[in-house]
């Protein structure tokens, strides 16, 4: 069959690392990326202090040896801050990215297989909520849902889910038509076998690109929703809860404010790197 090349996925897997490796823009994106989930990982392990200990004695320090990003002005070292706010970050994002994802593939395999009137419906609902710019309607979903962790990542789910769906759909719409498929459906091979084994592993490098981009994405709406103040509640590492707090302090403190929003930075920055690298391989095999 025309999907069937998938017994070689450790070698796939090392193929595109290598590859991406081999451009700068996109071996820079993958380093960034890969530093920033080692830290989301084992940052306890290397933080000198705990995510909200004060160190009254060292209040409003400026970055020193001691304190390598400064103290905020209650005191807390803003590098343990930093680093234990990687997992905030990553987690909420990666997570409600991959439910997003999931569900998204799911509804779009579905839709594009079936087609018809259930891909007309499904399809025109998915267009009235991508009408609403995605913060805003993150906004209108937390002033119901309220401010939690929970409800961050469910308005990941909710918001991009209709995107990943209609990428879905618009690759499973070429490939529903091919050999192989009709040859699974004379076979009397069940709905479920023939979206998940036989459509499913052409539409994965487009998901592949897709997902990254939605995890970029995903990662600066989390640190949006903290510097509104509506998504995760202090005491939280949260970046842009971070970024928040310190701008109040910012002529005096400026040190509090520039390293969280670096880090967003860098993180935005390298996944969106990455997925333009993983596109060029995905796509074009180099």
């Amino acid at each position: 069959m025309e999907h069937g090349a998938t017994p070689y996925q450790g070698w796939r897997l090392y193929h595109i690392l290598r590859e991406l490796y081999r451009k700068p823009a996109s071996g820079l994106g993958t380093s960034l990326t890969i530093i920033f989930v080692f830290l989301a990982i084992f940052g306890p392990l290397f933080t000198p202090y705990g995510v909200n200990e004060q160190i009254v004695t060292s209040a409003r320090s400026a970055p020193s040896a001691e304190h390598w990003f400064g103290t905020d002005n209650l005191g807390r070292d803003v590098f343990s801050r930093v680093v234990l706010g990687a997992r905030e970050v990553l987690v909420l994002a990666g997570g409600g990215t991959l439910l997003a994802v999931l569900t998204g593939t799911a509804i779009g395999l579905l839709s594009g297989f079936l087609g018809g009137w259930f891909d007309e419906l499904v399809m025109r609902f998915f267009d009235s909520l991508l009408a609403i710019p995605a913060l805003l309607m993150a906004l209108l979903l937390l002033g119901t849902f309220g401010p939690a962790r929970w409800s961050v990542a469910l308005v990941i789910l909710i918001v991009y889910t209709p995107i990943v769906a209609r990428v879905v759909r618009s690759v499973v719409l070429g490939v529903k038509v091919k050999a192989f498929v009709e040859a699974s459906r004379l076979q009397g091979e069940g709905l479920g076998w023939i979206l998940f084994r036989e459509i499913l592993p052409s539409v994965l490098p487009a998901l592949a690109v897709e997902a990254a981009l939605r995890f970029s994405y995903a990662i600066f709406l989390v640190a949006s929703l903290g510097f509104l103040g509506v998504g995760v509640q202090p005491p939280s590492p949260n970046w842009g809860l971070m970024v928040k707090e310190a701008r109040t302090y910012v002529s005096q403190l400026p040190w509090t404010m520039y390293f969280p929003v670096g880090a967003i930075s860098l993180l935005v920055i390298g996944v969106n790197l990455m997925a333009d690298g993983l596109q060029r391989v995905l796509r074009t095999g180099r």
